[in-house]
């Protein structure tokens, strides 16, 4: 008998090799384990995850974005896969703050400093030594990196303290991750179309229109132009109050 929730499969690792290569290059930076060898890595992944509740969770969360790294499961999306990994643990360890900070921004201020924490190893390949090299340094540039996203939420606070501003907490805590940075594209536009929102994130122009319909349902959005080839969208109140007063 079913219980009406939908069954969602599992992603199929990659079934070959992924080389990471430099782009300007070309030579090899990265040679991750044999597909073979895979499934096993991530089991014992999320078994040590599961087994550490005792260790301090921004250091779980930091270890699991390295060796998720070092795995290099998937052909494609690794980055983005770990970043939610990463995510849901800080979350479950309450290190969430309701999505007001990210740890993206601190890595794209340094990307260069990035790569090389995490290029941890006497060599490139998987095989020789990365798994037996000491991840501290990482480790100590990922908890610097939650330090530095945090110290701008208390920044940001005290900031918005002086202009006077209105605590509009409770209301972003009804909106979805997707939703607030939607709300980042409303600072610059009073009126925006599908495909700027599916700009946002990527999606196909399906997705967009049906994304766009769920707001609108839920109260988030309100159309301003109903013609189908010119369809566009305003925030509807008070989230437009909460944009307006963060200018």
């Amino acid at each position: 008998m079913s219980d009406g929730r939908t069954r969602i499969k599992p992603t199929p690792y990659r079934d070959g090799q992924n080389v990471i290569k430099d782009s300007g290059t070309g030579t090899i930076v990265y040679m991750p384990p044999e597909a073979k060898d895979v499934p096993g890595l991530m089991r014992n992944l999320v078994s040590w995850i599961k087994e550490n509740e005792e260790i301090p969770c921004p250091i779980v969360a930091g270890i699991a974005h390295y060796q998720f790294a070092t795995i290099h499961p998937y052909y494609d999306g690794n980055g983005r896969t770990n970043r939610l990994l990463t995510t849901l643990i800080l979350h479950l360890g309450g290190y969430y703050l309701k999505g007001l900070y990210s740890l993206e921004e601190y890595y794209a201020k340094n990307l260069l400093g990035y790569y090389r924490a995490i290029s941890i190893g006497p060599s490139h390949n998987y095989y020789f030594g990365r798994t037996e090299s000491d991840t501290t340094p990482w480790v100590e540039y990922f908890t610097e990196g939650m330090g530095f996203a945090f110290e701008k939420v208390v920044a940001q606070m005290i900031a918005s303290n002086e202009k006077g501003e209105k605590d509009h907490s409770q209301l972003l805590r009804t909106l979805d991750p997707k939703q607030r940075k939607a709300l980042e594209l409303f600072k610059g536009y009073d009126v925006v179309t599908a495909k700027q929102i599916g700009d946002l994130f990527g999606f196909q122009p399906r997705t967009n229109a049906a994304l766009c319909k769920k707001w609108v349902e839920g109260g988030f959005l309100e159309i301003v132009d109903a013609s189908n080839k010119a369809r566009k969208y305003k925030l509807a109140e008070p989230y437009n109050i909460i944009v307006k007063e963060s200018l």
